[in-house]
């Protein structure tokens, strides 16, 4: 039995394909069931590797992180299988969005509450729109601020406490590699979110499966790979949680830190 649309008491989340017009559909597309069910399952074997990593090294704040993100992602795509069979479940790949800040949390439930409410949709829309943004800022912050980092560490390539890491050169590089390009495609995925919202649920980038394929999932799925194979577990061994300088009041010669075995030791040098 079909369902009137023009009915006072239509309800897009009572739809199904064999009822309802595409067009009222959360996307104007049947989600491709390789694609996601492809991502689903590299999301969910990082997630295995990650919490091994986590535990086996201890790094915890990492291991947080990763979590919830992978998680997110995961309940995402299941989502979106769910939705090649049913494309009228209301918004639930929206609601876990990967990166879900407080305030795309908020957009999202917003948003997802609200398919019979255009005003208050766009709300939702709009309040995603400033959480995405503020990803985007931050990961821009973030982005100068590791140039900073690694064009200082390039400077200082020959100084001897760099020598001295608990990996490495070549491991040590390649981390911050990893890091880099990790952080270039979030930054990319972030921005693509942004431009795609900006347009609505009925734009034609927000219903491009496509470039969502690419610019959302390859973006990530790529980053979490990148920081799974170059995870600091591996890199840096046990002093991933080790790694903490101590500033010391130097002496009139000064203090010499070193870097070994994963510990940083500032020792003061005393005058004799």
């Amino acid at each position: 039995m079909s369902i009137d649309p023009s009915s006072p008491d239509f309800d897009p989340n009572l739809c199904t394909i064999q009822t309802c017009p595409i067009a009222y559909a959360t996307v104007l597309y049947d989600p491709n069931l390789a694609g996601n069910a492809l991502y689903l399952s590299i999301f969910s074997v990082l997630l295995v590797a990650q919490v091994y990593l986590g535990i086996r090294y201890r790094t915890w704040g990492f291991l947080a992180a990763f979590i919830g993100g992978l998680a997110l992602e995961i309940i995402g795509y299941v989502a979106r299988v769910q939705m090649h069979y049913n494309p009228f479940l209301a918004n639930p790949f929206l609601i876990c969005d990967i990166f879900s800040l407080i305030l795309q949390a908020a957009g999202g439930a917003i948003t997802d509450t609200a398919t019979s409410n255009p005003s208050l949709q766009k709300t939702g829309i709009n309040i995603m729109i400033a959480g995405l943004s503020c990803q985007v800022v931050s990961l821009a912050i973030f982005i100068a601020l590791s140039t900073d980092f690694a064009w200082s560490v390039y400077k200082r390539r020959n100084d001897r406490n760099l020598m001295n890491l608990s990996c490495s050169k070549s491991m040590f590089h390649g981390f911050l590699y990893a890091l880099a390009l990790a952080t270039l495609l979030i930054f990319i995925r972030s921005c693509y979110r942004v431009a795609e919202l900006q347009g609505g649920f009925g734009s034609s980038l927000a219903n491009n499966q496509v470039t969502f394929m690419i610019l959302e999932g390859a973006m990530v799925v790529t980053a979490s790979i990148f920081l799974t194979v170059a995870h600091p577990g591996l890199i840096f061994g046990g002093s991933w949680n080790l790694a903490k300088a101590r500033v010391l009041a130097t002496g009139q010669r000064g203090s010499e830190v070193e870097l070994g075995k994963g510990h940083i030791v500032a020792q003061q040098e005393r005058d004799l």
